[in-house]
């Protein structure tokens, strides 16, 4: 099914596919896929290339965008962008508890091991033989999109004309918990500088504490909030504007009511919206399992925790974390309770298969640009410049002027800086 709409400068088309779960089983379970496809408003839009673009995660739907701006602006200048939903998120089959229900726990975890990138690649390979059978396409990766890339560069590179990845090169072969003990670190730095700037943030954090602590306070989607709950607005440290909105949070948490504090309304909605387990789920149960080759994740990020008890949720003084996945989220978030033993089976699957293919990445002829940024909390920096030497024909820009969400602040000059710099101009 394909149908059109418009948006501000650009018409939108949205289509539909249908594919396997399993690929080993092309006539089994379907999943239905959805990609939107952008035009831009010029005489040869519809005939440019395609663009497809893998949304950071896992488990998020593409971006909906309003008008032509941002980094959809520079690349409708020469492409047509295909924004896909990967499975699980979006409108592609997407996955909750509810989609999920009258599975049992071991074949809810059978039915998501379906849904790493391995699997979106062979997706976006399908669709790739319906819309540009006999043309390579163009690829952007933002995170873990860009973890996408080079599961995309090992297994289809025929597919690909050229690539571009915007904060998300990952560690080709290291296990989960030593990527957390980098993010560990960065995290105490991205602390430290929360709280230097925001001179009352830890008497308001601490205050906030106090209280949930003594009061059974609960959430616009009715949890109780605990402590741990609270330290994981951390995940918005290493956003652009993200700090901002963590302070004026904590600014407003509490009011004074008649016969005493309480939780401010306002705070119990809008702390929801800043973490997204309950409307992402697919985000929880799957993360850690992007770094998984031939092992178990076995809740990495809670194991490499106890190596750094400031970020104890009982420490004197309370920290936030990043964007770690703990085995009491599935207790605490009420979307997650019903996938809690799902989850522990994923978290102890150790046949995970490999992802990426260090021969074949080695001798890559794919165009490949890549931005860096160097203050990056959610990929660390020293395990992105290792991948970057070990992939032929890449070429980087490793810069400061960018948090983690670079492209969706000034998309337009960095997807224009990548552009230039896969095809040898000197960046602008």
């Amino acid at each position: 099914m394909i149908t059109d709409s418009r948006l501000a400068g650009i018409l939108s088309r949205k289509h539909f596919f249908s594919l396997p779960l399993d690929y080993q089983h092309p006539t089994g379970e379907q999943l239905q896929i959805f990609a939107r496809e952008l035009i831009g408003t010029q005489d040869n839009a519809a005939t440019l290339p395609l663009l497809v673009f893998f949304q950071g995660g896992p488990g998020f739907g593409a971006a909906r965008p309003l008008a032509n701006g941002g980094w959809i602006k520079r690349a409708l200048k020469e492409y047509r962008v295909l924004l896909l939903d990967q499975r699980g998120t979006g409108l592609s089959s997407p996955v909750s508890f509810k989609t999920l229900d009258g599975m049992a726990p071991d074949e809810q975890a059978e039915h998501l091991s379906h849904f790493r990138a391995d699997n979106i690649i062979r997706d976006a390979e399908a669709i790739r033989a319906q819309l540009s059978p006999d043309t390579p396409w163009s690829i952007l990766g933002q995170s873990f999109g860009g973890f996408c890339v080079l599961r995309y560069l090992s297994a289809s590179p025929q597919g690909l004309k050229e690539a571009f990845i915007t904060g998300g090169i990952p560690s080709l072969e290291r296990p989960a918990t030593e990527v957390y003990r980098a993010t560990y670190q960065r995290l105490l730095a991205k602390n430290q500088d929360f709280f230097t700037r925001f001179k009352d943030a830890k008497a308001l954090l601490a205050e906030l504490r106090g209280f949930i602590n003594s009061h059974e306070a609960r959430l616009a989607t009715g949890e109780r909030l605990t402590q741990e709950m609270l330290q994981l607005l951390g995940v918005n440290l290493g956003m652009e504007q993200g700090p901002e909105a963590v302070y004026y949070l904590l600014e407003q948490a509490l009011i004074d009511t008649p016969i005493g504090k309480a939780l401010n309304p306002l705070f119990e909605a809008q702390f929801c919206q800043l973490l997204d387990y309950n409307t992402n789920p697919l985000f929880a149960i799957m993360h850690e399992s992007i770094y998984c080759q031939q092992q178990a994740a076995n809740w990495a990020a809670h194991r490499v925790r106890g190596e750094y008890p400031a970020f104890a949720p009982d420490a004197e003084e309370l920290l936030f974390s990043g964007e770690m996945i703990y085995p009491w989220m599935f207790e605490q978030f009420a979307n997650l309770k019903p996938l809690k033993a799902c989850a522990e089976l994923l978290a102890a699957k150790a046949d995970w298969p490999s992802l990426y293919d260090p021969n074949i990445l080695a001798n890559n002829r794919v165009p490949v640009a890549a931005a860096i940024y160097s203050e990056d909390m959610y990929v660390e920096q020293a395990y992105s410049l290792e991948t970057a030497a070990r992939v032929g024909n890449l070429k980087y820009w490793l810069t400061s002027e960018y948090e983690h969400n670079g492209i969706r602040m000034d998309g337009e000059r960095i997807l224009d800086k990548l552009i230039a710099l896969n095809r040898g101009q000197a960046l602008r």
